[in-house]
């Protein structure tokens, strides 16, 4: 059970942590890190495989719709991918993601919206930063230098996900380390060097929750490595850039109330300084925020 004690405990190691800073930048007019407040970022599914149904959209008029829905909801940013991170998902190769992609993208990014795509092709990224989109979700390892100049020569910012692997479809086990924070925290300061010495001005970084990892399969072990991330958060932001977390499900726990899971980590991650919330549930995880800013 977490307790006050174990947040009191967390804070008292790591004070000097608590106040750290973190760059602010400008992306398609909104102010993102710095001393603002946290953002939202709406999920849109264009893949059958997706887990959460709500998100899925297999049509791009669907998906615009819903772009436009998360919006009116909150969602300073829409993410959109077209691969699902399911270890059991169908692979989607860059060509059909591209064509499923463009079409969404072209339109959201038209009507004034803030588009981030979620890919680790070239191909794709390169295609959907022409069509419009600012911001890069990498959930991938190879050929990074690439995609790092690209989001550079258009201006644009990128999300590095941590991934212990060359994708999000290609890891095994996931180390932790004897401390996974520290761990992390070493990922990023070498990630944040090398994409700045390609140019990248604008980042956030996403510690990866760990879903797909094949030793992270049993519930618990999950669930516990992903409150301990988010309550950690505040330490990854000495890095100097703003952490974005993607909300998890715990299906174990939550069954037929699945769809407050998010809310619900979205406490721990607010709590860990988190700066912006990736989520399938932009009005939930709205209200919690808005509410602990009443404290």
């Amino acid at each position: 059970m977490l307790t006050l004690e174990h947040l009191a405990d967390l804070a008292g190691r790591h004070a000097g942590s608590l106040k750290a800073s973190v760059a602010g930048f400008e992306l398609g007019g909104r102010q993102f890190g710095g001393s603002g407040q946290p953002q939202l970022m709406g999920v849109i599914n264009l893949s059958a495989d997706s887990w959460y149904r709500e998100s899925v959209c297999l049509s791009a008029e669907a998906a615009i719709r819903r772009g436009q829905v998360l919006a009116a909801q909150g969602a300073a940013i829409l993410d959109i991918g077209a691969e699902s991170s399911l270890a059991h998902a169908a692979r989607v190769d860059d060509a059909v993601q591209s064509s499923r992609l463009l079409p969404v993208v072209r339109e959201l990014a038209a009507a004034g919206h803030l588009v981030s795509v979620e890919t680790y092709h070239p191909t794709v990224t390169r295609a959907c930063l022409e069509a419009g989109a600012k911001i890069l979700n990498l959930t991938g390892n190879d050929r990074s230098d690439d995609m790092f100049r690209m989001v550079a020569d258009h201006d644009a910012a990128v999300i590095l996900c941590h991934v212990q692997g060359a994708n999000v479809r290609e890891v095994a086990d996931f180390d932790f380390g004897a401390d996974p924070t520290q761990m992390l925290h070493d990922h990023f300061a070498r990630q944040i060097e090398r994409a700045q010495a390609n140019g990248v001005r604008k980042l956030w970084i996403d510690p990866g929750l760990g879903f797909y990892y094949r030793n992270l399969q049993d519930s618990a072990t999950r669930i516990r490595h992903q409150m301990g991330v988010f309550l950690n958060t505040f330490r990854l932001r000495t890095l100097g850039w703003p952490v974005c977390h993607a909300l998890p499900h715990a299906f174990e726990c939550f069954g037929e109330e699945v769809r407050s899971a998010e809310p619900f980590f979205a406490v721990l991650a607010a709590l860990g300084k988190t700066d912006l919330f990736r989520t399938h549930e932009v009005p939930r995880t709205r209200a919690v925020l808005e509410t602990l800013k009443l404290w």
